[in-house]
């Protein structure tokens, strides 16, 4: 039996998904329009995925999913049961913040949640596209030690609000 690592292929790519059931979570929010209009509060039960492109797969380049789904998994917790706000959204305006409860004005129209409800992310608005890129960002920072590894040579998220309609972000390393 031959030990020796068998080369990389330039001619091929490798991807490695991580796209479970297990990594959704239930959320509420309201996506704004650039004319000032919006959705009322809603909610969506939002799937996560992650995929990595790999330049390598030999024994050698082996990345644990595990290190993928903590990543995911922790998002999940994180935001699970949550109102999702954008608060770089320039029809937001923070009243009050008190630790107790939120008071936020969202298109001109006042609203009081408490404040363990309340998630406000640095976003300019809570749509898949926006959430995907700041998932994007959570994922380059949490996974920095596996995206640093040269084999590495991009990933993609994915949110999605219901099976077939959600958006990606890809990003690529190298």
């Amino acid at each position: 039996m031959s030990t020796s690592p068998l080369p990389p292929r330039p001619d091929r790519r490798y991807r490695l998904v991580v796209a479970r059931e297990q990594y959704k979570f239930s959320c509420a929010h309201m996506t704004v329009f650039p004319d000032g209009s919006k959705e009322r509060l809603h909610g969506h039960n939002y799937q996560l995925t992650l995929a990595l492109e790999l330049r390598d797969v030999s024994f050698a380049a082996m990345v644990p999913f595990s290190d993928l789904k903590d990543v995911l998994a922790a998002l999940c917790t994180a935001w699970k049961e949550r109102v999702l706000l954008a608060d770089r959204n320039p029809h937001f305006e923070l009243v009050r913040d008190d630790g107790h409860e939120v008071e936020f004005r969202l298109c001109g129209e006042r609203y009081v949640l408490p404040a363990g409800d309340v998630l406000r992310l640095p976003l300019d608005n809570i749509a898949v596209e926006p959430l995907a890129a700041h998932v994007a960002d959570h994922v380059a920072a949490a996974a920095a030690a596996v995206l640093a590894q040269p084999h590495v040579l991009g990933y993609e998220v994915g949110v999605y609000e219901q099976p077939g309609q959600g958006a990606t972000c890809v990003v690529a390393l190298r």
